[in-house]
């Protein structure tokens, strides 16, 4: 039998009939002779309401924060009684989770400052709260399921909000606990996203954490596979919000999958990809409200693509810093002194171009900007724009694809470009434009490329599907 790893996005377990479609879900991986892992994230939007929470306590709001949390209790204590006849003993147990975070709360509101540390603490409740409901959800739907604290697993460093796992310590937690579990055909049931460091402290692996929870036990279990459940068909050739014909990818490489993750498709969390690239376990991206959809296979060596290009990715709310020194730029040690000031400050830089006197950097916008900003101007003259956005186009070997530059800005001619890479991956063509004008770029470049999709990469079946809906609805 082979071991399968299944997370469940904060969307597949957001209320009651979310849940039950994961349980049906699971129940079918176990009926086909598979031994899950599942790995479950909070409820939909509960770890933006614990941080309002949070924020609201440290800004003196007693009231408030804990008028958030008793919304919270009332959601996770009805979600228990819909999912479980005899919930008494689950709900009194989520009424004392939550006693315990009104208690940080209202200690929060006192010494009125929010540290890394406490903060981790408080938005681990989600996944506490929610992968203790879930095990039960699944017991009562003759799931022989067991709750697994991840805190007891997931080792990680002591860098609060955004944690580096411990591999080795990993691989020894699963190896002591999970198996024990499996053999007896339980099925272990734990939260994503949170850990703790080795003195048994709550940390966090940052945003969209629980798909690096879930490459983390299939890497540290060998798994035969690991499973990314969400709200979506798999990765697509762009947003379909943006372009309405936008296709399913059957199958990108680890590599391909890495680079839409990092720049801005949000289907996967990049760090999915390395625990699982180490091990060459493939990684599929279904979709639990279409659990028949065969979703996007993430493997080492996909097929070639007779297509250009393979998806579309957009990330927004970027900025673009200027700095300027004649005198200083090819002075030896000049960009170390550049890219130490980002590394003060802990900003990765996603883009760079150099020229004769000048270098120009893509950063997220944040708060840090200002002091960023301030430390670069010692060195030379600096100014920065926001509302940018960075386009990428990956695919196979798009270096040694000869005119698909011409073709691309022959697409986006319109629309002007203020950066431009290329070469510094062989799979990626990058871009920097106005914000504003992302959504026709995306546009654009998909009529542009996909009008002729390779049926081995892509899902055209999908689309002629839709062409032909559309024209029995003129039709009538």
């Amino acid at each position: 039998m082979g071991l399968v790893v299944m997370k469940f996005g904060g969307t597949s377990v957001e209320d009651p009939a979310a849940i039950g479609r994961t349980a049906s879900i699971v129940a079918g991986r176990v009926a086909a002779g598979k031994r899950p892992v599942v790995i479950v994230s909070a409820m939909s939007k509960v770890t933006d309401q614990l941080l309002r929470a949070a924020g609201a306590a440290a800004q003196g709001d007693r009231t408030g924060a804990l008028a958030i949390a008793s919304r919270l209790r009332s959601r996770h204590r009805d979600t228990a009684f819909a999912l479980v006849k005899d919930a008494a003993a689950l709900a009194n147990w989520i009424e004392q989770k939550f006693d315990s975070l009104d208690e940080i709360l209202r200690g929060l509101a006192a010494i009125l400052e929010l540290t890394p540390r406490i903060s981790d603490l408080i938005v681990s409740y989600g996944e506490q709260i929610s992968s203790r409901m879930i095990a039960a959800a699944f017991r009562e739907r003759g799931i022989d399921a067991a709750h697994v604290d991840a805190r007891e697993i997931i080792v990680t460093d002591s860098q609060y909000q955004k944690a580096i796992p411990i591999d080795s310590a990993i691989d020894k937690r699963s190896a002591d606990k999970l198996p024990p579990l499996i053999r007896e055909s339980k099925v272990p049931v734990m939260g994503g996203f949170i850990g703790a460091n080795e003195s048994g402290i709550t940390t966090t692996l940052g945003r969209g954490g629980s798909d690096f929870t879930a490459a983390l036990v299939g890497s540290a279990m060998g798994a035969e596979v690991i499973e990314i459940w969400t709200d979506v068909d798999g990765i697509m050739t762009c947003d379909p919000r943006v372009c309405a014909d936008a296709l399913r990818v059957k199958v990108v490489s680890f590599e391909e999958a890495a680079e839409l993750a990092y720049f801005g498709a949000k289907v996967l969390h990049p760090a999915t990809i390395l625990p699982a690239v180490k091990k060459n376990i493939p990684v599929l991206v279904l979709n639990s409200r279409n659990a028949a959809c065969e979703g996007t296979r993430i493997i080492s060596l996909p097929p070639r693509c007779k297509s250009p290009f393979k998806s579309i990715a957009v990330k927004k709310k970027l900025s673009i810093i200027d700095v300027v020194a004649s005198r200083m730029l090819m002075t030896h040690g000049y960009l170390k002194q550049i890219f130490d000031i980002f590394d003060k400050h802990m900003c990765p830089v996603d883009m760079v171009s150099t020229s004769e006197v000048s270098v120009s950097l893509t950063v997220d916008s944040n708060e840090k900007l200002p002091a960023i900003a301030a430390d670069l101007s010692r060195l030379a003259d600096v100014k920065y724009e926001g509302r940018k956005a960075l386009v990428c186009l990956v695919g196979d070997d798009i270096r040694g694809k000869s005119g698909m530059a011409a073709q691309l800005f022959a697409a986006i001619r319109h629309i002007n470009v203020r950066m431009i890479s290329q070469g510094a991956s062989e799979i990626n063509m990058s871009f920097m434009i106005e914000e504003d004008d992302a959504d026709e770029a995306v546009r654009s470049l998909h009529a542009a490329f996909f009008q002729d999709p390779d049926p081995d990469i892509f899902d055209v079946e999908a689309r002629k599907q839709l062409t032909q809906s559309e024209q029995l609805t003129a039709g009538s």
